[in-house]
């Protein structure tokens, strides 16, 4: 697979329109650090390492109490044939900040809102609403 990131991405939007309790994604570490800073925004409960399964990582998606989705929509910005890099002043507000861009910095994966915080740019993975 060239692409762990879209294909985490798809499986978790996947989920989401068949309203899925938990997904199944790839293991790797890019991925975990993923799933650490979605959760710190609040877009799904957490996730797991199964013992009963090598290599995957099992992800509890959140619901709304009306039984609406908090994932609304994830959208790839950066891909393998072409990487997007943006500087902190110049960062991806998303739904004028109702969302969030999930950005890979040199101190790691984390949101927006928290490169903003630290001063810190980077290459923009995708967009989450």
């Amino acid at each position: 697979m060239a692409d762990g990131v879209s294909d985490m991405i798809t499986r978790i939007r996947n989920a989401v329109r068949n309203e899925s309790a938990f997904v199944n994604v790839l293991d790797s570490k890019l991925n975990r650090s993923i799933l650490d800073a979605v959760a710190r925004e609040g877009y799904i409960w957490n996730y797991e390492v199964p013992a009963d399964t090598a290599g995957v990582l099992r992800v509890a998606l959140k619901y709304a109490a009306d039984g609406g989705s908090v994932v609304r929509h994830l959208r790839r910005v950066s891909r393998p044939g072409c990487r997007i890099y943006s500087k902190v002043d110049n960062l991806p507000q998303v739904l004028q900040g109702l969302g969030v861009c999930i950005v890979s910095t040199n101190r790691g994966v984390m949101s927006s809102r928290e490169a903003r915080q630290q001063r810190l740019g980077g290459e923009v993975l995708f967009k989450l609403w």
